[in-house]
């Protein structure tokens, strides 16, 4: 894959569609060979490669760095797991693996309760969905979830400790990100990576046709 050809949307969308239980890179792997990039297009693709390949290394360390500078309260560590849940959510696999999980322990206590949390039933055309199926979480649009895990960890950071040092850890945190990614150059293993889940797209999209 060429990733100097692919955009931020198609960067984000790739991040919002891949399998979210993809275990972190080794911390060998993840803190080894550092080069400069030798123009602005080496640095674009590098950065966009980095940021897909080390995305579960990248999301666990700005997590980490947000509870690094509020361990001594303990309401900003429960902050920063809601913060951490809202954004894992907007991932379509962790979504749709929260909800089978949530609703197979409600099942077990009430097979009724559980019932109503499936998702609504798309319109089906010459056995396609009319639409793309929507993520439900508990029967309700991934939305509202993602609205008030958001809402509730906002207010936690505001009542733990004041609003510019939350920015102040979130903004070390990015950019700690950012400078990694920019100056990590990508190995083999990272560009068969992104073959493979390339593969994996195509062979999706294939089998829902």
């Amino acid at each position: 894959m060429d990733w100097g050809n692919v955009t931020t949307e198609d960067l984000i969308d790739a991040l919002r569609e891949v399998d979210w239980s993809s275990p972190p890179r080794p911390l060998t792997e993840f803190f080894s060979r550092f080069t400069l990039p030798r123009s602005y297009s080496k640095w674009n693709s590098r950065l966009k490669c980095n940021l897909y390949y080390y995305r579960t290394n990248y999301f666990i360390m700005i997590i980490f760095i947000l509870g690094l500078g509020f361990l001594r309260r303990p309401l900003a560590i429960v902050a920063a797991f809601l913060t951490a849940l809202s954004i894992a959510f907007l991932n379509d696999s962790f979504a749709v693996t929260f909800n089978e999980r949530v609703t197979r322990t409600v099942r077990q206590f009430s097979p009724h309760l559980a019932a109503k949390m499936r998702p609504p039933m798309s319109p089906v055309i010459r056995g396609r969905p009319s639409v793309k199926r929507s993520i439900h979480i508990c029967g309700r649009p991934r939305w509202m979830f993602v609205l008030i895990f958001s809402t509730a960890s906002c207010i936690l950071w505001f009542t733990s400790c004041s609003l510019l040092t939350v920015l102040w850890a979130f903004v070390i945190g990015l950019l700690a990100t950012v400078l990694h990614a920019s100056f990590r150059t990508p190995n083999l293993k990272a560009r068969l990576n992104t073959f493979r889940e390339e593969f994996r797209a195509v062979w999706r999209n294939y089998s829902e046709l």
